[in-house]
């Protein structure tokens, strides 16, 4: 039986996931850890499952409806450990990072999440962006999706992810976990001394206005949401260029 089950939702994510899940094997590797990669295909159109399975991936789970939140739920659904570590497509952790959310949660912390990092260079607007959500974060205590961990009795009791929510799960997901973590005299943590590494391609794909559009619409309308074709931000992927 693994120490714990890495989930990763992916939608179309051919390009990224050898990077990711080798950073993955690689962290597991450092950490001394024994644990389970599940990649959820959240009905991809690309060759998303035969790369997962031909990087490393030891189980493919498929969740027909193209919702983050339902992909997530579907990996945990099937997972079979204790410890529950969520991570992005896009997105690497280090061992130092993997050890200290399991050892977080052995202690008996409900789970939590980490600051996070743009890989490379960035722009005005990721600079402010990612600091704005560092401190955000901390305050709040309030995990990024790009980087999530609990247990599973604490992902069971709350009922996993909130189906209702096409972007921004996380931020309720957090929430209740805390809340449920209160009443069980348990924490819920960010940690700050290993940051995840995550991709910066839509500062690539948006300009900066549209960006900074998004983000003022998004706080405007927090009940958007709830709606998929309003989350094109995070659904939809700009057409390849033609020549």
């Amino acid at each position: 039986m693994p120490e714990l089950s890495i989930i990763i939702p992916a939608y179309n994510e051919a390009e990224e996931l050898p990077k990711t899940l080798g950073s993955l094997h690689t962290a597991l590797s450092v950490a001394g850890l024994d644990g389970e990669i599940i990649v959820v295909d959240n009905n991809s159109t690309d060759a998303t499952s035969e790369i997962a399975l031909a990087n490393g991936a030891d189980r493919v789970v498929f969740e027909p409806i193209n919702q983050i939140a339902r992909a997530r739920n579907a990996g945990a659904k099937g997972a079979p450990t204790q410890f529950l570590v969520f991570v992005d497509a896009d997105t690497r952790i280090s061992g130092r990072l993997l050890e200290a959310s399991l050892n977080q949660m052995k202690k008996g912390d409900v789970g939590g999440g980490s600051v996070i990092r743009f890989e490379g260079e960035i722009n005005w607007v990721g600079r402010l962006g990612i600091s704005l959500w560092e401190r955000l974060s901390k305050i709040t205590q309030t995990a990024a999706g790009s980087f999530i961990f609990c247990r599973r009795d604490a992902f069971e009791a709350i009922g996993g992810f909130d189906v209702k929510f096409f972007a921004g799960e996380e931020i309720g997901f957090s929430r209740r976990l805390k809340k449920w973590g209160r009443e069980e005299k348990r924490d819920f943590k960010i940690l700050t001394d290993s940051p995840a590494q995550t991709s910066a391609r839509k500062l690539q794909w948006y300009s900066g206005p549209k960006i900074l559009g998004w983000m003022i619409f998004m706080m405007l309308f927090p009940v958007a949401v709830r709606w998929r074709r309003l989350c094109g931000f995070w659904y939809r992927r700009p057409e390849p260029q033609r020549s």
